[in-house]
């Protein structure tokens, strides 16, 4: 199957790249907006986007705050960035499936996924965004707020600045933290995979929150890697999302 690869500019401010089946590029298909991760860009997850693609989906791609097209220098402050590029992305999630449903290119048969930073922002979309139907969250965590408590101790113990009020100024990220919502998920299919040796993301987030919903659909994939996706992973990826979607 040969694919169309466009960049677009959506809200004047977000690049992404839609990789889509070019005879059905004007057709009306399931939507999957996936994202990348911290220090990353678009074009990473484009051999995914193109995995995705070739199965009839049409993938968005975007660039999260700070990378990619959208690039600026990195703040030393402790996690300002990173929490602002997931921030963002929460931001502006709405307005990038608004866009293709106005233009009539996607309807309900919504999902989303996202490695590592991107994993993140999949869970915590999931707490907010009921129309999501199928979620994969790759490298990440559905624990954000034990997310930040790490970043701050580390600082700490480097001995680095950070704001006084550095929990108020992340205020928000308890109201997207899937591990305090997970009655949100309302019997979605969220899939897992982690690497067990990953030193950036620690998988041990991810096995805390399935066995503390035994009942939830969720698919946990582990495998002993790092904080890497391989070919083969990417396979079970779409795998997962092509038999999920199809029973939509």
């Amino acid at each position: 199957m040969k694919l169309t690869i466009r960049q677009r500019t959506l809200a004047d401010t977000i690049p992404v790249l839609e990789v889509v089946p070019r005879e059905s590029r004007n057709d009306l298909l399931p939507l999957i907006v996936y994202y990348h991760g911290w220090q990353s860009a678009k074009e990473l997850v484009l051999t995914q986007g193109r995995k995705l693609a070739q199965e009839g989906f049409r993938v968005i791609l975007p660039d999260a705050a700070n990378h990619g097209d959208r690039r600026q220098e990195m703040t030393k402050i402790p996690s300002l960035t990173f929490w602002q590029s997931i921030h963002t992305n929460l931001f502006e999630f709405g307005s990038i499936v608004h866009h293709f449903q106005k233009l009539g290119l996607a309807d309900d048969r919504l999902a989303v996924g996202g490695v590592s930073m991107g994993g993140i922002t999949t869970c915590a979309l999931l707490t907010q965004h009921p129309e999501i139907k199928v979620a994969a969250c790759i490298m990440g965590s559905p624990k954000p707020v034990n997310y930040r408590e790490r970043i701050f101790t580390h600082a700490e113990e480097l001995g680095r600045f950070y704001p006084q009020d550095y929990q108020s100024l992340l205020a928000w990220v308890p109201e997207y933290d899937l591990s305090l919502k997970p009655e949100t998920l309302n019997g979605r299919p969220l899939l897992f995979w982690h690497g067990t040796q990953d030193r950036i993301v620690p998988y041990h987030d991810v096995v805390e929150f399935v066995k503390e919903n035994p009942h939830a659909n969720l698919t946990f994939i582990e495998e002993e890697e790092k904080h890497l996706v391989r070919g083969h992973t990417m396979d079970k990826i779409t795998d997962y999302f092509v038999t999920e979607m199809g029973k939509i």
